[in-house]
């Protein structure tokens, strides 16, 4: 196991640094955290960092930052950042072989039928909707998904569900679930049939693993999930 240096530093209300050094950056993310800029308008998750940056180390001039991967609006959990070209060349590359993985958790009503399985299937984007379609078999346009499912948790109402991605498609948890009965909740796009009241779904980014692009070191990280009673109902981060 790595060395990790875990900073309870919060800033500008909405986000939490999980881990910092020279190289890189990983950050909580909220719900209502955009990583990529749309059409509202509001300020992108790398702008609110690079003011912190800039604040925090007193820089002059412009920071430096790379978007390594991105987190849907309405989830939450780890985003992961560069802070210097060289890491930023090394985890895109770690990303792209399939070097880095990700843990998420996933609040569900309704069970799978199977209380631990693998998803696959093949998914079209519509670009227009901004939302993928999933089929059990190849489909002209489509790529494969594929996924590993756990239910770790239940209660009266809900399902909580552990999920490792083994490929990175667009909104493929979120697709894939809702393709076997099991839509997240909140998540009306993909079948939910009530939004939560604060915009967000119940889809969490919880750990990742990967190896530092520069110091070599293993690093495991962890977010707590959000302040909220469904989450904290099933005893996590207690």
């Amino acid at each position: 196991m790595g060395r990790f240096r875990f900073l309870s530093f919060s800033f500008y209300v909405f986000m939490t640094v999980v881990y910092e050094d020279n190289h890189i950056i990983v950050v909580n993310k909220a719900p209502s955290e955009i990583v990529q800029g749309d059409k509202t308008g509001d300020e992108a998750l790398p702008e609110t960092i690079k003011r912190y940056l800039k604040e925090k180390y007193s820089k002059p001039g412009n920071v430096f930052l790379g978007v390594v991967h991105r987190l849907d609006r309405p989830v939450s959990g780890l985003v992961v950042f560069a802070k210097t070209s060289k890491a930023l060349a090394r985890l895109n590359e770690m990303f792209r072989s399939g070097d880095v993985k990700k843990s998420y958790l996933a609040l569900v009503k309704n069970l799978p039928k199977e209380p631990e399985g693998e998803l696959i299937h093949y998914l079209v984007r519509n670009e227009k909707q901004n939302k993928s379609y999933a089929y059990d078999k190849e489909v002209p346009h489509s790529k494969k998904a594929v996924l590993h499912y756990k239910l770790i948790a239940r209660s009266d109402n809900y399902g909580l569900l552990e999920v490792d991605l083994k490929t990175g498609r667009h909104h493929q948890i979120r697709c894939q679930l809702a393709k076997i009965g099991c839509p997240i909740k909140g998540d009306l796009k993909y079948g939910f049939p009530r939004s939560n009241p604060d915009g967000s779904i119940s889809l969490h980014a919880r750990k990742i693993c990967f190896i530092h692009p520069v110091s070599k070191e293993k690093l495991e990280l962890i977010a707590p999930v959000p302040e909220d009673n469904l989450w904290k109902s099933f005893c996590l981060d207690k």
